[in-house]
């Protein structure tokens, strides 16, 4: 039987306001009451220590036994700081679902989503987070990234017998992204990805890609002819843009065009408004190279906002699940019993998000990392709501 963590009643310091939406997370352990360590300062602990450079359950306890006389001037840690073992057994029992049902709660207090705001949904796998002696493959994840907000807005977890295609409409319930444009990669390019999307009140952009078949070659045929002039009476915008640095110049071309009610299959996509091409044009070293890129959009005719949405979706590979691999170290992490796996995949989004949300310290996130666990200060400043700053 669970029971419900109470809030401990050394809450008055400022670190945990950040994790009172964490309080009431239900205890998977059989009798908390008997438990020598609350589950909150467990689930504080381990947000704090992540945020400062812990990447695997032993490092959770460092931290702790490293900042224990300050984690006691707001935690009430009645039998010191827990072992890596409890770190580790709480972890693998927590449920998931619920940690997610907490974390979305956290959002929802921090985050400002504004009209079309680009969220990227996009899966990702947990490579190492398997274990083969007992049947469990690597772990995938379907997370939603806030571009501008610079934080995940909730993470699924792929089923075992099923894929990401079939996660994405579920995490897309869980979310309130209204008046936000939602971005897909090719794979997730679904009728039902498309309903789900604009059942929240929200705008979609779907890459296109070849395993369409008839629609791709629709598009790219729709978008040659807009191209060559060879229609009439069907409205087409242009947008273009030039960057360039380190030897590199690269030209990106936009075409935002009606959908045409002749495209294959038309009526089953929802509210199917227009279709996008992008264009890239890369010059470096004097070598030139050409990509095409094609959409499937509910966005009005508009060539700047389709290039707001396309490039706006990168930022789910750039800023998070780059960083996560090469900062946060996810992709080697071999943290996998039970839940745990999942739980701390979800600590790596918390800490990463508050982390690209701090804006005073002018470094990347792994120097950020570094100073939280140098300068207590900072660490606090990492803490504090973005409005506060």
């Amino acid at each position: 039987m669970t029971t419900l963590t109470p809030i401990p009643p050394a809450l008055g310091a400022a670190p945990s306001g950040r994790f009172a939406h964490f309080a009431d997370l239900r205890d998977p352990r059989k009798r908390p009451h008997e438990c020598d360590h609350l589950l909150f300062d467990i689930i504080s602990i381990a947000i704090l220590a992540v945020i400062c450079g812990a990447d695997e359950v032993t490092a959770l306890e460092t931290f702790g036994q490293a900042r224990q006389e300050w984690l006691q001037t707001f935690l009430a840690l009645p039998h010191g700081i827990p072992s890596h073992d409890t770190f580790g057994r709480v972890l693998a029992r927590l449920s998931p679902r619920d940690f997610e049902r907490c974390f979305r709660r956290w959002v929802a207090s921090v985050a400002q989503l504004t009209d079309d705001e680009v969220v990227a949904l996009d899966g990702k796998t947990l490579r190492r987070a398997h274990a083969r002696a007992q049947g469990q493959g690597p772990l995938a994840l379907v997370s939603a990234w806030a571009q501008a907000n610079r934080l995940t807005l909730g993470q699924y977890q792929v089923a075992g017998d099923s894929n990401e295609i079939t996660a994405v409409p579920e995490l897309l319930r869980l979310l309130e992204v209204k008046g936000c444009i939602v971005t897909v990669d090719a794979l997730n390019t679904q009728k039902d990805t498309a309903n789900a999307i604009r059942a929240q009140g929200t705008e979609y952009v779907l890459a296109l890609k070849a395993n369409h078949g008839l629609l791709y070659e629709a598009v790219r045929d729709l978008c040659a002819a807009v191209e060559d002039n060879r229609t009439a009476n069907l409205p087409y915008a242009s947008y273009q843009t030039l960057d360039g640095e380190h030897g590199r110049i690269e030209t990106r071309r936009y075409l935002s065009v009606a959908a045409a009610d002749f495209l294959p299959g038309f009526a089953e996509w929802r509210d199917l408004v227009s279709v996008g091409m992008v264009e890239a044009t890369r010059e470096v070293g004097g070598k030139v190279s050409v990509e095409r890129r094609y959409y499937l959009t509910s966005l009005a005719v508009d060539a700047p906002r389709l290039a707001h949405a396309v490039r706006g979706h990168w930022s789910v590979e750039n800023s998070c699940h780059w960083v996560l691999d090469v900062v946060f170290g996810e992709d080697q992490c071999r943290v996998r019993t039970g839940h745990a796996a999942a739980n701390f995949a979800l600590l790596r989004r918390l800490a990463n998000s508050l982390l690209q949300q701090e804006k005073t310290a002018k470094v990347g996130v792994a120097n950020k990392r570094f100073k939280a666990a140098l300068d207590q200060r900072y660490l606090l400043k990492v803490l504090n709501p973005p409005a506060s700053q």
